[in-house]
């Protein structure tokens, strides 16, 4: 009986035993899963996809306004997050509010209208669609959804004309201008202050197109400039067209809104130039993160980059080269002396006084032409 009564006390306590490590075996895998804090499994960050839509009144292929801004929507498009379509030729009136609403129906996220008279369309679809994010270029109407933006281009008009007064010969420079607005009229008065800076008994002589682009009558009112005695041809016109007649003609050239230079070598001093890559890329940033603001203004400066000069062309001296580098760097401190006065218009009357310069109210209005300036505001 005590044989049987050991041996059963030693088969509890081996039981016992087993029970005790079969425990700590199913405990350990729990506690270490306890002990080690679970990894969250957080969804991959949703990239938010901004299109942006472009209305040209011009070809792109037209080496100039168009052009120009072209090249700052391919850099908005070759972002990872952001696509964009352009509708190029579009005349300003009932056919670009076509064109912006129908941009705006397709869901666009945001969409730059790049001419003047894309205003009041772009400010009538911008009330039917709150949710779209509108930019005018060039212009002064906004809204709760629509801003204006711009480049003070009369800053690099102002250097241009200073190369055009060092070369002219004759005292004569050719204006070949597209419509008689504020933004037109303010380039050829800093254009013609220029000249008068190197040159100040020179004369700019305006012939009016009504139109922004069509190289065959941009061309013919080069040319009669240059029957006029002109021997610098500047330009607010999207072809070459007038500085491809001033080279036929053995006369000197200033360009505008790209540099133009292959198009007339023999006569291209310089252009005002736009760069326009860096601001559509920052815009369409802001609509993406949402810190995009309505109802803004915004003119850069030839600080930013968003205007400058074109290189020289080989005919211009050293000399003159140094006098118009010296003005740029003082308008890249900020200190924008294009209009400071005294500034007389065409009558001799001080339109600006001395020791004043024009509110950008003043100049976004500007309907007057500067002493120096040989042609009419209409």
């Amino acid at each position: 009986m005590k044989k049987v009564m050991r041996l059963l006390t030693v088969f509890a306590a081996c039981s016992a035993l087993m029970f005790s490590l079969f425990a700590c075996s199913n405990e350990a895998p729990e506690k270490k899963a306890a002990e080690e804090p679970r990894k969250a499994e957080t969804p991959a960050e949703e990239v938010k996809t901004v299109k942006a839509g472009f209305v040209y009144v011009s070809p792109i292929g037209d080496a100039g306004y168009s052009y120009a801004h072209d090249q700052g929507r391919k850099a908005v498009d070759a972002l990872d997050w952001a696509t964009t379509a352009f509708v190029e030729s579009v005349p300003e009136g009932a056919d670009s509010e076509r064109v912006i609403r129908n941009m705006a129906q397709k869901g666009f996220d945001v969409i730059f209208a790049t001419s003047f008279g894309y205003m009041d369309p772009m400010i009538k679809v911008a009330k039917e669609f709150p949710d779209t994010k509108f930019m005018h270029c060039s212009g002064f109407k906004k809204s709760a959804n629509m801003s204006n933006y711009f480049g003070r281009i009369y800053q690099a008009r102002y250097l241009t004309g200073m190369v055009a007064g060092a070369m002219t010969k004759s005292g004569k420079i050719g204006y070949a201008a597209a419509f008689p607005i504020p933004e037109v009229i303010r380039g050829i008065n800093a254009f013609t202050r220029g000249v008068r800076e190197t040159n100040p008994g020179a004369e700019v002589r305006v012939v009016w197109t009504k139109t922004w682009y069509d190289p065959a009558l941009e061309k013919d009112a080069a040319k009669s400039l240059l029957d006029a005695g002109c021997d610098v041809i500047a330009q607010h016109q999207d072809s070459p067209a007038p500085q491809e007649a001033a080279q036929e003609a053995g006369a000197y050239c200033i360009g505008y809104n790209s540099d133009m230079s292959s198009f007339a070598p023999k006569a291209h001093l310089t252009a005002a130039i736009w760069s326009w890559a860096p601001k559509y890329v920052e815009t369409v940033e802001a609509v993406r993160n949402g810190t995009w603001e309505g109802n803004q203004s915004t003119w850069w400066g030839i600080d930013t980059g968003v205007v400058d000069i074109a290189p020289y062309g080989p005919m211009v001296p050293e000399d003159v080269k140094q006098v118009v580098d010296a003005r740029k760097a003082e308008l890249m401190k900020g200190d924008d002396l294009v209009f400071a006065g005294p500034v007389k218009d065409q009558n001799g009357e001080v339109k600006i006084p001395e020791g004043q310069t024009p509110t950008d109210e003043e100049l976004l209005g500007m309907d007057w032409f500067v002493e120096g300036v040989v042609g009419t505001t209409k």
